[in-house]
């Protein structure tokens, strides 16, 4: 049916609280929602809480908390930054959930045993915590985690493991055709360069004594309990009905794209549809993968000191602010940076002295002219616009929606509407003003809550500037 949508955003490890890339990646993951719901369709948008595994019960641990209080803690922490952020998931699964998550993973879980693709042996391999995944020597950057930069410990252990090998052709067929679509290009690249080097079988199962039993249990073996990406990854089927509402999964499955990020696309474009490929489902349509938010051209780290808190900064310019830095200034597909005086710099050009100035110069002349607000005005995107949101490149749609405003101030100031009699003036403000309401159509796609404040003051019985949209900083 392609009168419907369905998007999720990754399942973020709730072993601490949102950072600045958890940020970026929901409000991709929203403006994917909101647009696909512009152009009519129904859209179902999806993240959760990965729950589960080792990292949890050490963050547990130090701040002497049961795993089960951690999770809960930190779980509410990411819906409080939704909130914040004026994004809304329709479901949000935790890998907890006894009752609407566990079934459908031991139901994946069983399909893949059944097509002989699960089977047990001992172990000795380098594993990274931070990660939850084996690594291989030459896979370390001196000897580290490429990805968190600590050495992996030495295991050894008997797990269950998943014939990932078995499935290396296909997997190249897929993603070399875009049937499974992997967007960037470089991202398409690596993946099928790391599919070609040849796949190894990996481990799905952890003892549970390990895990002091936290986990889902092994179907038939309770001394194991699933890896945490088996269990984490199927939250984008329990989310719509997988293991427990047929009629729901049949309607969303497969998902139109996955949003994740770069730090954990492999698990997404090598493993993920090879459980899929052996359970006989079918594969999600796009995987889109985001870059890093770097601050001050550096990795955020505690260690330097850089690492930006999204609440604060939420606190301190709000929602729309916030959300318009982000897409403008981190490449939708790529890594981009952070800094506060960046920040400033932005807002005060683009919003405050840009966008703001220009609504509050043109409703204040039709405001002092008694003018009536507009009730209808037929959208048209600016060339370009459609190419851009659909091909998930909001930097540059945004880009070309700046361009129309800063068009049209250019417009004003030649016009010089202030000059002329209100008789005069009325047709020029109301040019402007169908300008104004036509590109701030496409604008609730990206900054809801300033579009709707836009349509206010313009579509009212009467023109009223309430308040400047954007205080200069």
């Amino acid at each position: 049916m392609a009168d419907k949508f369905y998007v999720t955003a990754a399942i973020p490890y709730v072993n601490g609280f949102p950072h600045l890339g958890h940020s970026l990646e929901f409000i991709i993951t929203d403006v994917i929602q909101r647009y696909q719901k512009l152009l009519g369709k129904e859209v179902f948008c999806v993240s959760g809480s990965d729950e589960n595994g080792q990292k949890i019960l050490e963050a547990a641990k130090k701040e002497k908390l049961e795993p089960q209080q951690l999770a809960d803690k930190n779980t509410q922490a990411f819906l409080d930054h939704l909130k914040h952020l004026n994004v809304n998931f329709d479901v949000w699964r935790r890998a907890t959930d006894q009752k609407l998550h566990w079934p459908g993973v031991t139901k994946l879980w069983q399909l893949c045993l059944k097509n002989g693709d699960i089977y047990k042996k001992t172990y000795r391999g380098l594993y990274c915590v931070g990660c939850e995944q084996f690594y291989t020597e030459n896979e370390l950057t001196d000897g580290k985690c490429p990805e968190h930069d600590r050495r992996p410990e030495i295991v050894s252990e008997e797990n269950y493991f998943f014939k990932l090998s078995k499935y290396q052709k296909q997997l190249e067929e897929l993603i070399a055709s875009d049937k499974l679509q992997v967007l960037p290009s470089v991202r398409k690249n690596e993946t099928l360069g790391f599919i070609r080097q040849g796949l190894n079988d990996f481990s799905v199962s952890r003892p549970a004594e390990r895990l002091g039993n936290w986990g889902i249990p092994v179907p038939g073996d309770p001394s194991q309990v699933m890896y945490v990406w088996f269990d984490a990854l199927t939250i984008y089927m329990t989310a719509v009905g997988w293991g427990y509402d047929d009629k729901l999964w049949q309607k969303w499955w497969p998902a139109d794209v996955h949003v994740i990020g770069k730090g954990i696309y492999r698990f997404h474009t090598v493993y993920w549809p090879a459980m899929l490929l052996s359970a006989h489902l079918a594969l999600p349509k796009t995987v889109l993968v985001h870059g890093y938010v770097n601050s001050g051209g550096q990795k955020m780290a505690k260690s330097l000191g850089n690492v930006v808190d999204p609440e604060e900064l939420l606190k301190k310019y709000g929602a729309d602010p916030s959300r318009y830095y982000l897409l403008k200034e981190i490449p939708t597909q790529a890594d981009g940076d952070f800094t506060e005086v960046r920040f400033k710099e932005v807002y005060n050009a683009d919003l405050a002295n840009g966008l703001g100035n220009l609504v509050s110069r043109v409703a204040k002349m039709a405001e002092k002219d008694g003018l009536a607000g507009i009730k209808t005005v037929k959208p048209t995107a600016p060339d370009g616009l459609f190419n851009y949101l659909n091909n998930y490149e909001f930097n540059l749609a945004l880009e070309i929606l700046w361009q129309k405003f800063r068009g049209l101030d250019q417009a004003i100031a030649k016009d010089k509407p202030w000059e002329k009699s209100a008789s005069g003036r009325k047709d020029l403000l109301t040019a402007y003003i169908k300008k104004i309401l036509n590109l701030n159509y496409w604008l609730q796609i990206f900054l809801p809550q300033t579009a709707a404040k836009i349509a206010k003051t313009f579509t009212g019985s009467k023109i009223k500037l309430d308040q400047s949209l954007f205080p200069r900083l």
